[in-house]
């Protein structure tokens, strides 16, 4: 498990060398330190929205707004068991949360350390 979270940190410096060439108007140090943060940026906004899913931040809305579709629509269908569904901190995969964790870490240590070769 160890050897696929630092392939996909290798992979995901790859993908921000490309991003980097493809997407970069002039080839300097803070042009990558910038696309760098993009794509640690986009892994911590999924890290967190993970976070706060598996803290059971959504669990509420969603069996209210399950509850006010079956009152709504007055439901007589007695197999559609809306109250046993799962809610979404109980469908929260831990791998994927283990490994995302693990990529936010390395990509943010990643440009700590790209930030300070800059300012020395």
């Amino acid at each position: 498990m160890l050897n696929k979270k630092w392939s996909l940190f290798l992979i995901n410096i790859f993908i921000t060398g490309i991003l980097f060439l493809i997407f970069s108007s002039e080839y300097t140090f803070v042009s990558y330190i910038n696309t760098v943060f993009y794509l640690t940026f986009s892994y911590i906004v999924v890290f967190l929205f993970q976070y706060i899913a598996k803290g059971g931040f959504f669990d509420g809305v969603t069996f209210s707004f399950r509850r006010f579709h079956h009152v709504i629509l007055k439901n007589d269908d007695y197999l559609d068991e809306w109250k046993e569904k799962p809610l979404p901190s109980q469908k929260f995969n831990k791998r994927f949360y283990a490994t995302i964790k693990f990529q936010v870490l390395l990509l943010l240590i990643y440009l700590f350390i790209l930030l300070f070769i800059h300012y020395i």
